[in-house]
């Protein structure tokens, strides 16, 4: 209610929002507005992201190395979920050490959707009443209590060995909390921070992860003539390499499924979002004010009949040897796909 959401499409445009500057257009204080993190994070995570680092920079150096700790946690979900046809929730923990305990995992998941709930209330109110909503419609203080129930013997004891030990002891397990105990300094290394930080972690990687499956999932169903080229490809790397961060770079095919998934359903209408931090022009003359919100219309340009032929035509096109779909029988968007439609390319007032 308290700013405008403008709507772009056209390479352009696109181009000139993607090559602004994070001092002018940013992506973390527009997710930042979007998620309301100061009332349903708290002001720590809004303020003082260092754990952002962690991502970009221990997580990604980790990949190979826990490479067969991930396969294992998710042989172990799809065991325990799969086969349950209603309610089945599929996590991975990402600091490793907790995922199979079902209160934290339940906690994990409901923190997730609690925060989307609570963010979608806040931002009805103008922003003069947000601390006021924040107060009344969140409830981060009780979950981070109980986070902090799992976690405290595990921060403490990795504290205690940091202090005696250093940081490179014996047996010091690389996980998460390990990343971000390189990083944090002073009032970041107390145990309500450190859960904070793990469970905003968490946050990030559950729905952006989760909806990108369930998507995938959605259009491998609707397109079920796509499912034995994926699979002679997935088997023969397999049988070849094995299961690795290597072998998954040689699932080209698969690869091309997945972003043609993503690019034909994607997580919303509008993508690329940016809060503007300073006047920003376009090289058309359009100007948007400071203190708006600037986001690319997703669906409807990867929708635009000139541009969207049938979805896995572009996949046959990509890849070698990538059967194409029977005559007569296009890509048929999943039902996903088809819900996200009715919101697309709005600007609005908020």
């Amino acid at each position: 209610m308290s700013k405008w959401t403008v709507v772009i499409s056209g390479r352009q445009m696109v181009d000139e929002l993607r090559s602004a500057p994070d001092s002018v257009l940013s992506f973390v204080e527009a997710a930042s507005d979007s998620i309301q993190i100061i009332y349903t994070m708290g002001p720590e995570i809004h303020f003082d992201q260092y754990h952002v680092d962690v991502v970009k920079s221990s997580l990604t150096r980790s990949l190979v190395e826990r490479f067969a700790d991930v396969q294992d946690e998710i042989d172990s979900a799809f065991k325990e979920l799969i086969p349950v046809t209603e309610g089945a929730d599929v996590w991975v923990d990402d600091i490793g050490f907790l995922g199979r305990n079902k209160d934290y995992r339940d906690l994990n998941i409901e923190f997730t959707v609690d925060v989307i709930k609570a963010a979608r209330t806040i931002n009805r109110f103008p922003d003069f009443l947000k601390p006021l909503a924040g107060r009344l419609f969140t409830n981060v203080e009780s979950q981070i209590q109980r986070a902090m129930r799992h976690l405290r013997p595990i921060i403490e004891d990795r504290l205690e060995k940091d202090g005696q030990y250093g940081k490179n002891w014996t047996g010091r397990p690389n996980d998460a909390l390990s990343w971000l105990l390189n990083l944090a300094e002073g009032k970041q290394r107390t145990v309500r921070d450190l859960t904070m930080r793990i469970l905003s972690l968490n946050f990030a990687a559950i729905h952006t992860t989760s909806m990108a499956f369930t998507q995938i999932l959605f259009d491998l169903a609707a397109n079920p003539s796509f499912v034995p080229d994926l699979r002679k490809e997935v088997e023969a790397v397999m049988v070849e390499e094995g299961f690795s961060k290597l072998s998954l770079h040689k699932m080209v095919k698969l690869d091309s499924f997945i972003k043609e998934s993503q690019r034909i359903g994607g997580n919303g209408a509008v993508t690329m979002t940016r809060k503007v931090l300073k006047d920003f022009t376009f090289s058309d003359g359009t100007t948007v004010p400071k203190g708006n919100t600037i986001a690319v219309a997703n669906y409807s340009m990867h929708h635009d009949k000139i541009i969207d032929a049938a979805l896995f035509v572009l996949v046959a096109s990509r890849v070698p040897n990538f059967a194409r779909p029977p005559p007569g029988s296009p890509y048929k968007p999943s039902c996903a796909s088809r819900r996200t439609k009715t919101t697309a390319t709005v600007a609005k007032e908020r």
